[in-house]
């Protein structure tokens, strides 16, 4: 019994790291750009262009305010269409990343609004195209907050795919719903959450160590 129980909590807590870590990752790498655009094109930006920047917005927006388990049900036909069914392990991982990207547009753009305004004129007046200031000046000076912003997306994310469980998404989530509340092992239930605390507090604590590094640098 305990060894099946043991084997259960390993292969959901594997589960939970690869829909925490393939849509982390996919998160950051759509909604990194989408964050410079947001800041890139706001008033007084570099490439300032209102109405993409009020679009773009208003999407971003609409997607971070739908509450996640909403979000799940929503993208079911999507998410079938992409993995080719709608529950499981990767069949999470979209409306995941679907939640992820806007999450980590916004910080994004609040990590690049902290960067020194002069030194994004002291680089135009040198005559830096718009892809160097970006990758050059704002992305660099930026780092230590756009890290921050992505551990806190971590963090976000390991909470959502625990919610993942409630509809057949695999992971610690779908572990503790379908033995703790359903076949009433508190136990179950009580380990799940401890797990999760943990795998938090050791995601937390990385990137606060890294976010002290690069600010050192």
């Amino acid at each position: 019994m305990w060894s099946e129980m043991f084997d259960l909590f390993v292969s959901s807590f594997w589960e939970t790291l690869i829909m925490v870590g393939i849509s982390g990752l996919i998160g950051a790498v759509v909604g990194v750009p989408l964050g410079v655009l947001l800041y890139l094109t706001d008033r007084n930006g570099v490439l300032q262009n209102l109405p993409t920047n009020r679009i773009v917005g208003i999407i971003v927006n609409a997607v971070r305010s739908t509450p996640f388990i909403i979000l799940l049900v929503a993208v079911i036909p999507f998410t079938r269409l992409i993995v080719g069914s709608s529950i499981g392990t990767m069949a999470a991982v979209v409306p995941l990343t679907i939640a992820a990207a806007p999450f980590v547009a916004r910080l994004v753009e609040t990590a690049l609004r902290e960067v020194d305004r002069g030194l994004i004129e002291a680089a135009q007046s040198m005559g830096a195209t718009t892809g160097q200031i970006v990758m050059k000046v704002l992305l660099p000076e930026a780092l230590p907050g756009i890290v921050a912003g992505l551990t806190i997306t971590f963090v976000s994310l390991v909470g959502y795919s625990a919610m993942a469980g409630a509809i057949g998404g695999g992971g610690l989530g779908d572990l503790g719903i379908r033995y703790g509340y359903q076949r009433f092992l508190p136990e179950v239930m009580i380990t799940v959450v401890l797990i999760l605390i943990v795998f938090v507090q050791l995601v937390q604590t990385f990137g606060d160590w890294l976010v002290r590094r690069l600010s050192h640098k």
